[in-house]
């Protein structure tokens, strides 16, 4: 099944999304944090990484002005943001925040 978007952030569950580029090196920072918390909270959270060079619309839509950018949505509202690399106990505290 092929969700867009759209779908998967106005679902029930929360959503981390990574607004991200591959020319950041902050942002190569922020990947394995993100990939351990996906994989230590498994089905608690969805987590989408997005490009903001391939994906400009959402970037353009979402304000994202310097990566990463990190935006913890669920029902569609946006829970929490944050610009800068984010560490596994602010994610964690959000998550549970969130829930």
């Amino acid at each position: 099944m092929n969700e867009s978007f759209n779908q998967i952030i106005n679902s029930e569950k929360p959503t981390l999304v990574d607004f991200f580029a591959t020319w950041c090196g902050p942002c190569k920072a922020q990947t394995p944090i993100i990939e351990g918390f996906a994989k230590q909270k498994g089905d608690q959270v969805r987590v989408l990484k997005i490009d903001i060079d391939k994906n400009q619309k959402v970037a353009e839509f979402y304000r994202i002005q310097s990566v990463p950018t990190l935006v913890m949505f669920k029902n569609g509202k946006i829970l929490w943001r944050k610009s800068g690399v984010s560490y596994l106990p602010e994610l964690e505290n959000e998550l549970r925040k969130a829930k």
